[in-house]
């Protein structure tokens, strides 16, 4: 994953992507706060059962357009 600049620049059409391949996410689970996007990464990772190194790889992914 990128850093934290580059994924919050991103981050309105990684969210979309995330929620069309997670239907479990909400737009509340996918709000960017400076400072608190950890605390939201973990959150994720809990709500769909990941790695931080999985979510890591789909988010990155996602950035690229590979999925």
């Amino acid at each position: 994953m990128g850093n934290s600049s580059e994924i919050e620049g991103n981050w309105n059409v990684t969210k979309v992507k995330l929620k069309h391949y997670f239907d479990k996410l909400t737009d509340k689970d996918l709000v960017w706060t400076k400072g608190r996007q950890g605390l939201m990464l973990d959150k994720i990772q809990a709500k769909l059962g990941k790695t931080k190194e999985e979510l890591d790889s789909i988010i990155s992914e996602l950035e690229v357009g590979m999925l």
